[in-house]
């Protein structure tokens, strides 16, 4: 078996000079040229400005709209639910979006959205409104039964048993 070496050449970018291995100064100066490089763009991303933005500051710079305050927020979602022709879609839309907050909705919204199924003729919606503000509460025990007892009046009016009356809520 024979061993053939084979020359490897080594090209400097930035100049074009060629460098074989065999010289022990162009390992050696490549090395030192990426080293400085590498420290001359990190000096480099130091000096650079940075975003205004930092730390408490944060929010503000991702969003460029006005803050809405909570009664600004329950008041859009009541005139959204009390379009005279909303339909079915856009009160599932609307449910969806405002369950996937991180909130659980006042009792004002959900009766204004239960008197939307109701226009609707959506019996089935209206339940499953109330099983998703169940839901929505979790661990916080005492927010739901303080919903109904916020809602009994409307719920009376318009006819709609809660999932607990219609025993849903044991399957």
């Amino acid at each position: 078996m024979r061993i053939v070496h084979i020359p490897v050449v080594y090209v400097s970018s930035d100049q074009g000079r060629v460098f074989s291995p065999s010289t022990p100064q162009s390992s050696f100066h490549i090395m030192f040229r990426a080293a400085v490089r590498l420290s001359v763009s990190g000096i480099r991303s130091l000096t650079r400005p940075q975003p205004g933005c930092q730390g408490a500051l944060a929010a503000r710079c991702y969003s460029h709209g006005k803050v809405e305050t909570d009664e600004e927020f329950d008041a859009r979602w009541v005139t959204y639910f009390n379009k005279p022709d909303i339909d079915a879609w856009e009160l599932r839309k609307g449910m969806n979006t405002l369950i996937g907050y991180d909130l659980v909705p006042e009792a004002k919204i959900l009766d204004a959205a239960l008197r939307a199924c109701r226009r609707l003729d959506d019996l089935a919606s209206a339940i499953r409104i109330l099983e998703a503000v169940k839901d929505k509460s979790g661990p916080h025990k005492a927010i739901y039964p303080y919903l109904l007892q916020e809602l009994q009046p409307t719920l009376t009016e318009l006819g709609i048993s809660t999932p607990e009356e219609l025993g849903i809520d044991k399957l």
